[in-house]
């Protein structure tokens, strides 16, 4: 008998090698987490020093007349060009941890005591799992 169709067993086998958890037809796969993760801060434009004199510097808040202030009239302070600026701690994560079992009159122990402190704003806990330490996202 004369075959019709292009074999796909190889392509099936390496497609179920791939995936190590057999999921359900009607689960979506489970989304790979970015191994970095980058603390962004908005941060406005630092005037060149070659265009500093050509430029007049304008503060982004505009200072209201008395009699809009009485009609309840306020000043928004938001910029149209964000920049961002990339924060990075003074800290790595695995000094973080051993850091925060420091004595507290250690300076380490602070200084990791700040930089968990910045990433709990950010809603980033840290998490030693299988030797390894992880960013784990909260909210």
């Amino acid at each position: 008998m004369i075959k019709n169709y292009t074999p796909i067993n190889h392509l099936i086998k390496n497609y179920q090698n791939q995936t190590s958890v057999s999921l359900p037809k009607e689960t979506e796969p489970p989304i790979k987490k970015p191994d970095t993760l980058e603390i962004k801060e908005v941060v406005e434009k630092k005037v060149e020093d070659e265009v500093k004199p050509h430029v007049k510097i304008r503060p982004e808040t505009i200072k209201l007349p008395s009699e809009i202030k009485k009609l309840g009239g306020q000043a928004t302070g938001t910029t149209k060009f964000p920049e961002y600026q990339t924060i990075k701690l003074p800290l790595s994560d695995e000094k973080i941890l051993i850091g925060l079992h420091q004595p507290p009159d250690s300076s380490i122990r602070w200084l990791a005591t700040l930089a968990w402190y910045i990433l709990r704003k950010t809603h980033i806990t840290l998490k030693k799992v299988h030797g390894r330490i992880v960013r784990i996202l909260t909210k």
